[in-house]
């Protein structure tokens, strides 16, 4: 097949959500309708004792949450679908704030009972900064939740863009009776099937007697009620405004239940955007260009436990990526060949002899990679928009067994150049401060020590509550600065100083006294420096 279309096949976008919105579930019901997996199983669900298809670490199991973006891949409609399963727990946000910029689009699923909750409105402010397409599906409508039309204002104000139902629910919680497709005029009748794909769908006009006869009278009425509603209020579904992020077409269903999850993909079939072009310090790169060039949003070590590897996931931007080729990894200036690249099913993985924009490739990594890399067939560039945040709690890590003092510096190295937190080292004694943004970072890096690394380690708090990086154009008054606030100076994993504050007033006065010196918030400056 010709690069072009394989080019056109490809889809690649995430599914966001607040933890417990139902995000792993459907993530799994689309491998399941997408014909990936033959049956399905619900995390924490008692019945069917078999965790989610994407949430293989051993604490995410046990939690019932995704604290790792997952990749997985699959065919649907002569389409290779790519997506991306990312943790929605807060405290690991910045996995998916930096997972966001590896996709094209996105699914945002939400509760039909919470409606918008705080994280669904930070991870939406990341879409809008970056005007991606947003699909939204409602799920858990065969609970007792929020009325639609409710949910559609808290969606507008909320999340701050315009919406279009697709489909529309004809009851909610008990009385449930299923969903109506308000643009191929279609009832999809409501049944539990957790582990089937059957559903009872029929071709009725919303003006058809036949859909008093299925629904009953009342509810037949209050439809045609709704979708006059609809009709009036609401824009009609244009493609291309979804495609510049302004308007998110919205689905409803159960994807527990399997139910509204085949409107949900068919319709992110016929609308979703191809591989798009990406911001680098140089240039923009399209993805029809010959030349190949991917970056590295990712790296996960230990994805099988049994064996100590190391994979770095790998985004595709241009050209064609070729198993065994050299490519150049453009921050270290050095020449790369990958005898194994992989393409995933959640931990299961396939070696892959090519790879196309939009795909995600696992590269087996002996320590070259860390997060934002660029890979090229010889230009020198570098994506962006792949930063670091500054971390917001700190503690550093005391060794509880100094016979494995190497196990516990191997693990930390590798944890943070996963991304799962921020190392930094702070003389005297070279002691390693981890930075995150969440508590549960820092009781899944101790899981992840002593499990994967055989290492244990207590933490002790620090009072600081900001680390920002500092640069200045002058020299000498970089190193005043340093010699200064010694005590407050910490190194990240690059060497860069990074300036450590106990408060936001004394990161401003120490701002106002320091008008040489620039204080960043993310590691963005990095890469823009370099071009």
């Amino acid at each position: 097949m010709s690069f072009k279309k394989e080019l056109a096949r490809r889809r690649t976008f995430a599914i966001i959500a607040h933890p417990d919105a139902g995000k792993t579930t459907l993530t799994e019901k689309l491998l399941l309708f997408g014909g990936a997996i033959q049956t399905a199983g619900a995390v924490k669900s008692n019945k069917i004792k078999k965790t989610a298809t994407s949430d293989f670490m051993e604490i995410e199991k046990q939690r019932g949450i995704s604290v790792a973006t997952s990749v997985m891949t699959f065919d649907y409609k002569n389409l290779k679908i790519n997506i991306l399963d990312t943790p929605g727990h807060k405290d690991f946000a910045e996995d998916t704030y930096r997972t966001l910029t590896a996709v094209d689009s996105v699914v945002l699923v939400i509760d039909c009972v919470k409606g918008v909750e705080e994280q669904t409105e930070k991870l939406m402010e990341v879409c809008r900064m970056r005007d991606t397409p947003v699909m939204i599906f409602v799920n858990k409508m065969d609970r007792e939740g929020k009325d639609p039309f409710t949910l559609l204002d808290e969606l507008e104000e909320k999340l701050d863009i315009r919406v279009r139902p697709i489909t529309w629910p004809v009851n909610g919680g008990r009385n449930f009776k299923g969903v109506y497709h308000l643009l191929e005029s279609k009832m999809n009748f409501f049944a539990v099937n957790k582990t089937k794909l059957e559903s009872d769908i029929f071709e009725i006009d919303i003006d058809s007697p036949v859909l008093d006869e299925k629904v009953g009278e009342r509810d037949a009425k209050q439809l045609r009620n709704d979708v006059e509603l609809i009709n009036g209020v609401y824009d009609e579904f244009d493609r291309e405004a979804y495609l510049a992020g302004q308007l998110a077409p919205v689905f409803f269903g159960s994807a527990v239940s399997n139910f509204g999850v085949m409107e949900l993909l068919n319709g992110f079939v016929n609308v979703s955007p191809q591989p798009i072009s990406r911001e680098t310090n140089k240039r923009v790169v399209e993805p029809t260009e010959d030349k190949f060039s991917g970056f590295v949003f990712k790296i996960h070590a230990n994805i099988d436990p049994r064996h100590r590897d190391r994979i770095a996931f790998l985004r595709i931007c241009s050209g064609t990526f070729e198993r065994g080729k050299f490519y150049n990894n453009t921050r270290l200036d050095k020449k790369l060949r990958f005898s194994n690249p992989y393409m995933f099913m959640a931990d299961a993985k396939e070696v892959v002899d090519e790879g196309y924009p939009g795909d995600v490739v696992g590269l087996y990594d002996t320590g070259n990679f860390k997060i934002g890399d660029t890979l090229t067939e010889g230009e020198d560039l570098q994506f962006t928009g792949i930063p670091s945040f500054s971390p917001e709690l700190f503690r550093e890590v005391i060794n509880k067994d100094p016979m494995k003092s190497k196990q516990l510096e191997k693990g930390i190295q590798q944890l943070s150049e996963e991304g799962v937190a921020q190392l930094f080292l702070m003389q005297p004694g070279n002691r390693k401060v981890i930075g995150t943004v969440g508590e549960l970072q820092f009781e899944v890096i101790q899981h992840r020590l002593l499990n994967e690394y055989g290492a244990s380690c207590a933490y002790e708090a620090k009072s600081f509550t900001k680390a920002v990086w500092i640069t200045s154009k002058d020299p000498e008054k970089l190193a005043d600065f340093i010699r200064l606030k010694n005590n407050a100076i910490g190194y990240d994993k690059d060497e860069n100083p990074v300036f450590f504050a106990e408060t936001d007033w004394i990161l401003r006065m120490n701002q106002d006294n320091n008008p040489d010196i620039t204080f960043h918030k993310t590691s963005e400056f990095k890469v823009k420096q370099k071009g």
